[in-house]
């Protein structure tokens, strides 16, 4: 029987890391549904990309109170989070405090100190978050796309860090006052414990049986709380926890907004305007086969970093809070683009799911989740691209639908239809012929 809890421990720890390892993999299986795309180089800048912006949070201060806050809870969680390490040893083996026999007395003091410290301001942080996006109204955080399941998500992952660390001083008080009782060994410090809720404790003068039993009862929520946590976000915007890492090393290092032109357009142009070619001779082995289709009509035709961007949006809204499109009341929202792309490839893994292989469900990311109206709203400004904490490229997945209606579906506006046939009759995007180009000249 003394071992129960233990061998309970290591079932719950076995589930939690399985189930979260079984959503992993899902997620990466509809990530490979995209097309495939050659990042892999310049590494040196990549690594040093990655560590300046996901781990360094360079991008945040452009809007310091919000980076602040957000660089409290971050660093807070993540760093407290190392005592998960602490807690499976002592969850297995029944041991209390193993870290202190690794750290020494003092390192360890030093140790679990600042980790209250940090734990108080990530409580700091979720409160003034929480206040900021339901009673502040800043325009970002209250527009229609973030209505229904992603404000509750946004708010429910602030409550679940604020009992989390509620739960994380309960256990160091109780413990503290246990220590001081003798019935634990002595160690750690816990000042903010100390301060706060350790006079609470001693006030009502517990027994030290109902003190074990509040120490107790704070560690298993402690414990539970991480992995219920590490689960949920799968279906919260908080992946960016752990996908902001391979998107902005993913990041497109090039200029934002750059058109890619397609090499096999790019050959068959070339070959209609060499007058030596032979257009009947057979394609060079190992060359670019032309794409079955141009652009991107569904996330099938998106490539594998364009969904993996979808995946690791925060929904902070700052892409679309300087979108001059949506500033003047265009239906376009930056994003809204990556919501509905990641909503899009979530009903297509479903299928996935109960099919075991894709069935075709008569939707298509164009027009039943994204609609012409908001992509031709777009003025390829870059504002989003550059507002992106994290480096994602809404911009791209825009630029590939348009492709698909222009070159596919020619279903370009009436204005840009006449621009692209005056380029191709006149060399100029003006209705005039050609013999009068210089004409602005003559005086």
């Amino acid at each position: 029987m003394q071992y129960l809890g233990n061998v309970f421990f290591l079932i719950l720890l076995i589930a939690g890391f399985g189930l979260f390892g079984k959503s992993l993999l899902k997620i990466y299986r509809n990530i490979r549904l995209g097309r495939e795309i050659n990042r892999s180089d310049r590494k040196s800048e990549r690594w040093e990309t990655m560590a300046r912006v996901a781990m360094g949070q360079s991008r945040m201060t452009a809007r310091p109170v919000a980076g602040v806050l957000h660089l409290f809870v971050y660093v807070g969680f993540v760093i407290i989070n190392i005592e998960l390490i602490e807690i499976i040893v002592d969850g297995i083996f029944g041991t209390h405090r193993f870290l202190s026999t690794i750290f020494g007395h003092t390192f360890y003091n030093f140790f679990t100190a600042t980790l209250e410290v940090l734990a108080l301001l990530v409580i700091v942080g979720v409160v003034l978050f929480f206040i900021r996006r339901n009673f502040y109204g800043v325009k970002r955080l209250t527009m229609k796309e973030l209505f229904g399941w992603p404000k509750n998500d946004a708010n429910w992952i602030l409550i679940i860090e604020f009992a989390l660390m509620i739960a994380f001083f309960t256990m160091n008080s109780s413990d503290f006052i246990l220590q001081q009782r003798g019935v634990l060994a002595a160690h750690g410090s816990f000042p903010i414990s100390e301060m706060t809720l350790v006079p609470f404790l001693e006030i009502f003068s517990f027994d030290n049986g109902f003190l074990v039993f509040v120490e107790r009862g704070a560690w298993w929520f402690h414990f539970v709380g991480i992995l219920l946590f590490m689960n949920y976000l799968y279906y919260s915007k908080h992946l960016h926890i752990i996908l902001a890492f391979p998107s902005t090393w993913y990041a497109n290092l090039d200029l934002y907004g750059k058109f890619n032109n397609l090499e096999s357009v790019t050959k068959e142009i070339k070959l209609m305007m060499d007058p030596n070619a032979d257009p009947y001779a057979a394609p060079v082995e190992g060359a670019e086969e032309a794409p079955s289709k141009f652009g991107a009509e569904d996330v099938f035709d998106l490539n594998q970093v364009q969904l993996l961007n979808a995946y690791s949006c925060t929904e902070c809204g700052r892409c679309t809070s300087v979108c001059p499109a949506n500033i003047t009341g265009k239906k376009l929202s930056p994003r809204a683009i990556l919501m509905k792309t990641r909503d899009r490839l979530e009903e297509v893994g479903r299928n996935i799911d109960k099919n075991g292989k894709f069935e075709d469900d008569g939707k298509k990311l164009l027009n039943d989740y994204i609609t012409k109206e908001e992509l031709w709203a777009c003025t390829t400004c870059n504002a989003c691209t550059q507002a992106c904490p994290i480096l994602l490229d809404p911009l791209s997945i825009i630029f590939e639908m348009r492709r698909f209606l222009v070159m596919e579906q020619s279903a370009a506006p009436q204005e840009l239809n006449l621009m692209m046939t005056n380029v191709e009759n006149n060399a100029a995007p003006w209705q005039y012929n050609q013999a009068d180009r210089l004409n602005w000249a003559k005086d």
